[in-house]
């Protein structure tokens, strides 16, 4: 018997399929958080129009409601890149069940 636990490739298979629609949600989340910063930017600095173009920059990254945004975004990557880490570790299990496989059917040729 082997070292490793047994792999069961169905079920990271059906890890990868239960996971994927969260990937991709989590994937638009970001994006749509990354695109609205210019817009929330845009609005904040408009704020501020009786101020020099570099003021009402600065406004605007200094406001809080850009702050929160950018904390959100961070969640937002966070979750993501979570999702794919454990997409990415369900599709090394099947392969790593292949080898496992492989090596199994050669050791048996070996042995005959």
């Amino acid at each position: 018997m082997s070292d490793h636990p047994e792999i069961d490739p169905q079920r990271a298979v059906d890890a990868l399929i239960q996971m994927a629609p969260k990937h991709a949600q989590a994937k638009a989340n970001r994006y749509s958080l990354e695109e609205f910063r210019k817009v929330l930017k845009a609005t904040i600095m408009r704020e501020h129009l009786s101020l020099p173009l570099a003021a009402q920059e600065r406004e605007a990254y200094a406001d809080e409601r850009y702050a929160d945004h950018i904390r959100a975004t961070q969640t937002a990557i966070e979750e993501e890149e979570a999702l794919r880490w454990r997409m990415v570790a369900a599709q090394l299990r099947i392969e790593v069940w292949r080898s496992q496989n492989a090596n199994n059917r050669n050791q048996d040729r070996a042995t005959r």
